[in-house]
């Protein structure tokens, strides 16, 4: 008799820190959208370096045309966005460099983007970056949140997912 190669799937997936800086309950962030999580679960960091980072191996499904977003989807089928700052699509991309490119396949930890933080400070509402899983409300995943004050881009894990 012969056994079948039956492979696990995947049930859960560790999301990390996008950014250097300190961790802000999405409950705080200064955006009724954000904190109300119209957009789905998640949170934010106030950044202290302008690095973005892929929070997790994904793909990049979204892009924002003035550069101040991006959407990556896991294997565990998370669609989580990335949003850098508040009222930044006002700035039209000025102040930010994309790293990446629409379908491209990225390594948590990976530099996303590079945003000037003294120019998103100086000319838009806040450089908050929130984070959140836009698939959330469908109520797929289960969320385990990690008690964190600082966070290390791509380094400190700030939840956990698990396919319900």
């Amino acid at each position: 008799m012969f056994k079948k190669n039956v492979q696990k799937k995947k049930k859960d997936e560790s999301i990390y820190a996008h950014a250097t800086g300190n961790f802000v309950p999405l409950e705080e962030v200064p955006d009724p959208v954000f904190s109300g999580k119209m957009m789905g679960e998640g949170i934010a960091i106030k950044p202290t370096d302008g690095t973005i980072v892929a929070p997790v191996d994904g793909e990049i499904i979204q892009l924002a045309e003035t550069k101040h977003a991006f959407g990556i989807r896991t294997a565990l089928g998370e669609e989580i966005l990335v949003h850098i700052g508040l009222e930044t699509v006002a700035l039209k991309g000025e102040g930010f460099e994309v790293l990446t490119k629409m379908g491209e396949k990225v390594k948590k930890g990976e530099p996303l983007i590079k945003a000037d933080l003294a120019y998103i400070e100086e000319n838009a509402t806040s450089t908050i970056v929130p984070m959140v899983v836009t698939n959330s409300p469908e109520g797929k995943f289960d969320f385990d949140w990690k008690k964190v004050t600082e966070t290390v881009a791509g380094e400190t894990e700030v939840f956990v997912t698990t396919l319900k």
